[in-house]
């Protein structure tokens, strides 16, 4: 490894597409408290909180799979003492010699942890400040005025920490690991007051002919146009989120499962009537599956019947509505 890679003021991590992980800097290495030895050939994933795990399976696989790049992914990694160190990582995908790699290089967030310290450390010197004599009040009001402004920015890079981590940065639409979440709140939603809601799941007709015969350029195009559709056609109680790859999922709140076939095929044809552009000649259709909770079960199976009933509109030639509790479906 070049020394100015060796030493960068990042550390630097490669691993291969299954995650497993083939070098490292000694920055990073100095970081983590890990020797060289010790991470060689390990996964990446072991040294990640089952938390962290599922952030990295919903939102970097599927951005590295679809875009070959992760920008500013806000994740924790264990030290070699057990302590979860946050990072900001960004990857790249790459073929040398024939196997695929992937590059990750991460900083430190020390910056927000320097902004808590501060605060701490600014409240101690007001709650001091208020027993001192009256010639200290110009000290406090100036103390006032610098801890305003350090919680206006910590809660500003909170902010901008909870968005990009939960919400899908080509769609727009919030991402997996908000949607299970999501879902788990409407199911208890129900069993403590009884409001049902639907579960659509949506999956773009033919979106790999996409890819493949037109470029990732334009399926990134039609990904864009259907988180755009998406929002506009969702109320403001709905929620929609790309679910992965060409999937999206919509949680509709006190809409029955009649309700749902109507507002699912209403959707449909909207994105069927929807302006694509000369780059997509034909346009684009989507195939639809919907699950309503009826309170049996859980949200693996309420998904799982979504999907079937997704996998029939999809058997049953594409750009069709149907609910989980009826085999028919609404065609074109």
């Amino acid at each position: 490894m070049d020394k100015r890679l060796e030493y960068a003021p990042c550390g630097y991590i490669s691993i291969t597409h299954e995650g497993m992980i083939t070098e490292m800097n000694q920055t990073f290495l100095d970081m983590t408290g890990y020797k060289r030895e010790g991470l060689e050939h390990k996964h990446l994933e072991s040294i990640m909180s089952k938390a962290n795990q599922l952030v990295f399976h919903s939102y970097f696989y599927p951005n590295i799979n679809l875009h070959g790049q992760v920008d500013e992914l806000f994740i924790s990694l264990k030290d070699s003492g057990g302590q979860s160190i946050p990072y900001i990582l960004n990857g790249r995908r790459y073929e040398h010699e024939g196997v695929e790699v992937i590059d990750c290089a991460l900083v430190q967030m020390s910056k927000r942890m320097d902004y808590e310290r501060e605060l701490r450390s600014a409240k101690k010197q007001i709650e001091e400040a208020y027993w001192e004599k009256e010639q200290t009040l110009a000290e406090l009001k100036q103390l006032h005025a610098e801890i305003e402004q350090k919680q206006a920015e910590l809660l500003e890079l909170n902010a901008i920490l909870v968005e990009r981590s939960t919400t899908d940065k080509l769609t727009g639409l919030k991402n997996r690991r908000y949607f299970q979440e999501a879902l788990e709140e409407h199911i208890a939603r129900y069993r403590e007051q009884g409001r049902l809601f639907s579960l659509l799941i949506l999956d773009i007709d033919h979106f790999k002919q996409v890819n493949d015969t037109l470029g990732h350029q334009a399926g990134d195009y039609v990904l864009e146009q259907m988180g755009s559709i998406l929002r506009y056609h969702c109320r403001e109680q709905d929620m929609a989120a790309r679910y992965g790859g060409e999937e999206f999922v919509l949680i509709l709140p006190d809409i029955n499962a009649q309700e749902s076939i109507l507002i699912a095929d209403n959707l449909r044809h909207e994105i069927a009537r929807a302006a694509w552009g000369s780059n997509i000649p034909g346009g684009i259709t989507a195939s639809v599956g919907i699950a309503t909770f009826a309170g049996t079960g859980n949200e693996t199976t309420l998904l799982r019947q979504a999907d079937q009933a997704l996998y029939t509109s999809k058997e049953q030639g594409r750009n069709r509505v149907t609910h989980c509790m009826d085999s028919s479906a609404l065609p074109w």
